[in-house]
Order: structure tokens, then C-alpha cells, then sequence
């Protein structure tokens, strides 16, 4: 079942870029050989989320294929003039574990960087997004709502978010 606003069939556009949040129960910067490392989880799987009138929750293996052969970013806030890491420029590794998406990003030495590992270290950016095109999903009805599974997804981006 889909929501009730959105096309069926042939006219659903599974491909438009959608950004999700989630409570992350771990998001920290560490030293490792002397550098700032942003790490924590930017999706966790099967955690239920309710998004303007439907569920949805990760399944496991949803962003495998994508790590494997996109170029992905991370970026501050989505916004692409803050560019923390890149993973084919080995500055940004991402990997799915038990728990969902796990990001290890090595931003670089610039002032705005720096100030941004000050808010995480404060605890003032505590979460993070991704932005994605739904390759595969499945819908059904779940306590009377819709809800989506995400199958597998074309990750563009891994973000801090202040709002997310």
C-alpha cells in the first residue's frame, strides 16, 4: 500500500532525492594519529520512523550496493558548499554493521571544519542524515498506516545535521 498522496504504478517517482534523520545513540569525534575523526551511524535498521503520513524503516543490506560502487560525500547540513569527506578520496569510510550505516569521516583543516567539530564536541549538532534515491522499496499496511521498507538505495550523502 502507498500513501494515500503519492502516484502508483508507473507515475511513483522512486528516484527523487529524499533526506532521513534518525535519534542516534552514538555520534562522537575521536583522535586517531593526531587527526579528528567524525564517527557514528547515519541510518539505523528497522528502526520505525513516521514521515508525513506513513512509517518507514532501513532494512539491512539497503545501502551495500551503493558503498560498493558510488561516489558518496559527507557534507555538513546537506549542503554541498561544506564538503567534510569523500570515500574515493579514502576521507570518508562507510560500512554497514548490526546496527545500521556506520560513517567514519576525516574532514579537512579548515576553519569552518574545525568550528564544526567544536559544536559536535559541545554536544550542539548531536545527529545525523543521509540523502538517497529509492532504488527498492516495499510497501504495506502497518497498524492501519502505510509503511515502507527501504530495500536499496543510492546513498549521495551522509551529513551533521542542526535540524534534522
Amino acid at each position: 500500500m502507498k500513501p494515500p498522496t503519492e502516484p502508483r504504478g508507473e507515475d511513483r517517482m522512486v528516484n527523487a532525492l529524499e533526506r532521513r534523520a534518525f535519534p542516534l545513540q552514538e555520534f562522537r569525534v575521536e583522535q586517531r594519529e593526531g587527526q579528528p575523526v567524525i564517527e557514528g551511524h547515519a541510518a539505523v535498521f528497522g528502526q520505525k520512523t513516521e514521515i508525513w503520513g506513513f512509517t518507514e524503516e532501513v532494512a539491512p543490506g539497503a545501502f551495500r550496493e551503493s558503498i560498493a560502487t558510488d561516489d558518496i560525500r559527507a557534507l555538513f547540513n546537506h549542503d554541498k558548499n561544506f564538503v567534510l569527506g569523500r570515500n574515493r578520496a579514502q576521507t570518508l569510510e562507510l560500512a554497514e554493521d548490526e546496527h545500521g550505516l556506520l560513517i567514519s569521516n576525516r574532514p579537512p583543516d579548515t576553519q569552518w571544519a574545525r568550528d564544526l567539530l567544536v559544536t559536535i564536541g559541545r554536544g550542539d549538532i548531536t545527529q545525523m542524515s543521509f540523502g538517497f534515491q529509492t532504488l527498492e522499496d516495499q510497501w504495506s499496511t502497518n497498524d492501519g498506516m502505510p509503511h515502507r521498507i527501504l530495500q536499496r538505495v543510492k546513498l549521495w550523502d551522509v551529513s551533521p545535521v542542526t535540524f534534522p
